[in-house]
């Protein structure tokens, strides 16, 4: 199955950290591209530019509107993704918890729904029921 994983991170803590900080913090994430290449989950990932270069898009009754500014006013901005290949959710998890600037990030896992396996009539996906989300261990 296919996962990504996005990186949300404190852009102002990245901005604050010292210039060989955060060389080894890049070089470290780099490493584990090239680790997750090896081992056959890599599929694709990127950095992106900080949040104030983003420009939000909306389409209402047909009227565009562009505002030069990330989504949302958040303290955690996305910063990147992977997407990688693994055989379940736990593995998915277990690879992006080895991402090094996750010390300093927060990282959401998906499953990716596949064009190729996506119905062609759409349908509410099955919510999980109220208390069930797990909490991962430390």
């Amino acid at each position: 199955m296919k996962f990504m994983f996005t990186i949300y991170h404190e852009e102002n803590v990245l901005d604050a950290m010292p210039e060989k900080e955060m060389q080894a913090l890049v070089d470290s994430a780099i490493e584990y591209a090239e680790e997750i290449r090896r081992s056959g989950h890599y599929i694709a990932s990127d950095a992106l530019q900080p949040a104030r270069t983003a420009r939000t898009i909306r389409v209402r009754a047909g009227k565009v509107s562009t505002t030069a500014s990330p989504f949302a006013e958040t303290k955690e901005q996305l910063g990147g993704f992977f997407v990688i290949e693994a055989k379940d959710m736990d593995e998915a998890c277990a690879i992006a918890a080895r991402f090094p600037p996750a010390r300093v990030a927060v990282i959401e896992v998906r499953p990716v729904q596949e064009s190729s396996s996506r119905p062609r009539t759409w349908t509410r996906p099955a919510r999980s029921p109220r208390g069930s989300r797990r909490r991962a261990s430390r």
